[in-house]
């Protein structure tokens, strides 16, 4: 019986060091195998051995950007992969996404996101800041905070801090607009719940406009109510919950009858209906 029972013990742990050596769970393991450790000023970049990219002083200066626009500072320095192909990243992420942000405060890169880069599809700076933007408050909120931070929220300050509306897949500001205008919204809190999937939008793509449609909400309260009372209601709700509360405490107004007042002031402002 002690012998089973050890044998269990045995398979049990070199499964889950699988997990999180070469598997799904990879982004929180402690230990880091198949990779070289590069620690620069601003971060620690780990490079698949195999991989050929080498210009990691670029994304390297990103840091200060990112810090000055959020008015924080990193608690550490944000630990990136870069990955040498597709299978490598596929078997260690949650999602096929071009890059992924996780709350343990690491960014990986797919190898296909370098190739675009290259291909001049993407813009890998403007990626990368999008995806730090998330770990820098990841840090501040929390290993929980994926769950616990307004996800709309969290992408519309990427978006919106990396000037991303207008890029690669990404619809302009007036693009944006326009879409709103000829009635496809999505319901900020609406975004990763099941109501998401039945909103019905006519858009060329369905993620990018979403996020440029919250990169516009966070516009308007920037535009319209300064920037230092945005900063004050994203850093509250790195400490409290309670979006709506903070919301109205910052603004004066019900977070719902703000989205009633955003969305009358796009179609006013739609720029499209006289130009299309």
């Amino acid at each position: 019986m002690k012998k089973i029972l050890v044998g269990i013990i045995i398979v049990v742990f070199g499964f889950v060091s699988y997990l999180f050596l070469f598997n799904k769970l990879f982004t929180y393991s402690p230990i880091i195998i198949g990779f070289a450790k590069h620690e620069l000023t601003n971060t620690i970049i780990y490079v698949q051995k195999g991989t050929d990219y080498n210009d990691l002083v670029r994304i390297d200066t990103l840091i200060p950007c990112i810090e000055n626009f959020h008015d924080l500072k990193f608690i550490r320095k944000p630990e990136i992969f870069i990955f040498r192909d597709s299978l490598s990243f596929i078997k260690r992420s949650f999602s096929k996404a071009r890059f992924s942000a996780y709350p343990s405060g690491r960014l990986i890169i797919s190898p296909w996101a370098l190739k675009e880069d290259k291909q001049g599809i993407i813009s890998l700076e403007i990626y990368v800041r999008h995806e730090l933007s998330h770990v820098l408050i990841f840090q501040h909120k929390g290993i929980l905070a994926e769950l616990r931070y307004p996800k709309w929220l969290l992408e519309g300050i990427a978006v919106y801090s990396t000037n991303q509306m207008g890029t690669s897949f990404y619809p302009s500001k007036d693009e944006t607009y326009h879409a709103i205008a000829q009635g496809n919204f999505l319901p900020p809190f609406d975004f990763k719940t099941k109501r998401e999937d039945n909103a019905k939008l006519n858009v060329k793509y369905r993620i990018t406009f979403m996020y440029s449609e919250f990169a516009c909400i966070v516009d308007y309260l920037v535009v319209n109510y300064g920037k230092d009372k945005f900063l004050i209601y994203m850093k509250k709700l790195i400490k409290s919950n309670d979006h709506d509360k903070i919301f109205k405490q910052i603004y004066g107004i019900d977070f719902d009858i703000f989205i009633m007042d955003f969305r009358q002031f796009v179609g006013e402002n739609d720029t499209f209906k006289t130009t299309k």
